[in-house]
């Protein structure tokens, strides 16, 4: 099995990508669209919310409800990724003991934490019953 994506420009550095049915407008200047870190961290967040929903269920912790990751990435002086962190909050009271247990599963489930670079797994923080 293999993921396909075609990623077209016409000219400067914004490329529209298709994916199966869907395009994705990326821009690597930031300028007209999403830029490439930007993407890169919204598909880590997208891929860490049904990370975080298993590992809660995997874990006994039960239903998380809402959920909303406010995620960072610190760059370096060469403006590359050199840290990701995520501030995970949670409709349900998630205590520091589950959440310890739910973020290990979900570092483990997330596929686009496996993607990136070791140094670069997020840091995570989880605040219960925020909403």
């Amino acid at each position: 099995m293999s993921k396909q994506v075609t990623s077209i420009s016409e000219e400067g550095f914004a490329a529209q990508n298709e994916i199966r049915d869907y395009s994705v407008d990326i821009d690597a200047t930031g300028e007209s669209a999403p830029d490439t870190l930007e993407s890169l961290l919204a598909a880590y967040g997208s891929c860490y919310v049904p990370a975080l929903r298993v590992g809660a269920e995997q874990r006994d912790v039960g239903e998380l409800g809402r959920i909303e990751i406010d995620i960072e990435g610190e760059l370096n002086d060469d403006d590359k990724l050199d840290a990701v962190s995520f501030a995970v909050k949670t409709e349900a009271d998630v205590d520091d003991e589950q959440a310890e247990k739910v973020i290990e599963r979900a570092d483990e489930l997330c596929k686009v934490g496996d993607a990136v670079k070791e140094s670069l797994e997020a840091e995570v923080t989880v605040h219960g019953d925020a909403f």
